[in-house]
């Protein structure tokens, strides 16, 4: 027979008639097969009542009980709820990290009451009411067993099971009794130990360290009028209360003292009755030697957004100064060499063509850079000097200090040399046939200012 109709066929009984389909011969091959025991158990897992926030609400008013595996060192923390008029009890089971619960009918406590206690329990009774009385009377052995003082005579045992999560047995010299227990879920677990044991010990701790008096001698009626008190307050703004007892320096550095010291800790930290306010000011950047650049969006380079760059000094354009000799330099100063006459060749120059200012920046004459600095603040001409009388005053172009320049190799003579011997010869040409008159000339020539410096 499969164990799907095994469950059908218990699910029939505990509906007081039998599944069509399961013949008594049938139910004559299950009794043959399991055990009265996991029989019974098998009945009770398929009529078990689910563990819900109802059940929940029932134990808020129930004390934590504490039992220890002491092969494991593992201690649990246990609550217990009976009901006197269904003869109906709820189990829950924490070892502060998971909950298991179990949740017994009326039924269902007498079928594993017999279970447990088969030499003394009393075969089920013809009559419903001496059957309803004995089991009263175990519920009230049980609820009696599930309270400070009961269940300190029990002895606690963790037992294996193939039927729930987490079993026990709890046994003294009149009964013997297990518990069945089933986890209820993480999210259910978070919420049943948070209600039921972390929020009530933070407000016993704050009422504890904020008693004047010590809690441990005050009298039970005004404990439970500060307990009152407090609590009023706590239920009405949770938040604050929460803050105004965690943030007690004293109780904060006792928790975490204790925490230290529970979990091993080498250096345990100090407890504290006061807090010291450090001062909290905004953090100054260090000065940067550049401005950040800033990265351009895609869109703005797309539509011809450039990068900024980075501000610097401008570049000033230093004038170009051509350092070519040009051929008329050798003969202009060898004629200001000679003494100059009413029909010198330099005067009738002037007259005749006006002065050609384009060449004037290119021809410009450079000494060599052979010399030292302090003859290079000289005139370019070195005759000047030997004949201070004859010598024809330089124009203010010549005069003024050349600046330093760059040593040049000396250009390969070009075809403007040969242009400007031609052109002095036929100035003179002209000189000797008379074309230009020199007499009403008298004194030595002028230069002429030819304008101001072009650099």
């Amino acid at each position: 027979m499969t164990a799907l109709a095994v469950q059908r066929q218990w699910i029939a009984t505990s509906q007081g008639a039998w599944a069509p389909e399961v013949s008594k011969s049938g139910m004559g091959a299950i009794n043959s097969i399991f055990s009265p025991v996991t029989l019974t158990r098998l009945h009770g897992l398929f009529n078990m009542e689910q563990f819900s926030e109802d059940h929940a609400k029932l134990l808020l008013d129930k004390e934590w009980l504490v039992k220890v595996d002491n092969p494991k060192s593992t201690p649990y923390l246990l609550k217990f709820y009976s009901a006197p008029d269904n003869l109906s009890c709820i189990l829950l089971v924490t070892d502060t990290k998971s909950v298991w619960s179990e949740v017994l009918s009326s039924k269902d406590l007498a079928r594993r009451w017999r279970i447990n206690n088969p030499i003394t329990a009393a075969p089920p009774y013809d009559v419903l009411k001496d059957e309803q009385s004995w089991r009263t009377s175990c519920h009230e052995l049980l609820s009696q067993a599930h309270t400070l003082g009961g269940i300190a005579e029990l002895s606690f045992e963790v037992v294996d099971s193939n039927y729930s999560d987490l079993a026990f047995d709890l046994e003294c010299e009149a009964f013997k009794w297990r518990w069945e227990t089933n986890f209820v879920g993480h999210k259910l677990s978070a919420e049943i130990i948070s209600k039921h044991l972390v929020m009530p010990l933070i407000s016993v701790n704050h009422l504890a360290f904020a008693s004047a008096d010590p809690v441990c001698e005050l009298p039970e009626a005004d404990l439970e009028k500060a307990v009152d008190k407090m609590a009023r307050t706590a239920r009405r703004t949770v938040d604050t209360h929460v803050r105004h007892a965690i943030s007690k320096p004293r109780l904060a550095t006792t928790l975490r003292r204790m925490t230290a010291m529970f979990n091993f800790i080498p250096e345990l930290p100090s407890i504290l009755s006061t807090a010291a306010k450090p001062e909290l000011r905004a953090v100054v950047n260090p000065p940067t030697s550049q401005p950040k650049i800033r990265p351009v969006p895609p869109l703005l380079v797309d539509k011809g957004f450039t990068t900024p760059e980075i501000d610097q000094p401008p570049v000033r354009d230093l004038p170009k100064v051509d350092t070519r000799v040009p051929s008329s330099s050798p003969k202009s100063g060898a004629s200001s060499r000679r003494p100059v006459t009413a029909d010198s060749a330099t005067e009738s120059d002037s007259d005749d063509e006006p002065p050609q200012t384009t060449d004037k920046g290119k021809e410009r004459v450079l000494d060599a850079p052979h010399t030292s600095s302090s003859q290079g603040m000289k005139s370019p001409l070195p005759s000047a000097s030997n004949q201070p009388s004859t010598n024809v005053p330089v124009s203010d172009d010549d005069s003024s200090p050349h600046r330093p320049t760059k040593k040049a190799k000396p250009p390969a003579p070009s075809s403007s040399d040969e242009d400007s011997e031609a052109e002095r010869r036929r100035r003179i040409a002209q000189l000797k046939k008379g074309t230009v008159g020199t007499s009403n000339r008298q004194g030595a020539r002028q230069p002429i200012k030819r304008g101001g410096k072009r650099f």
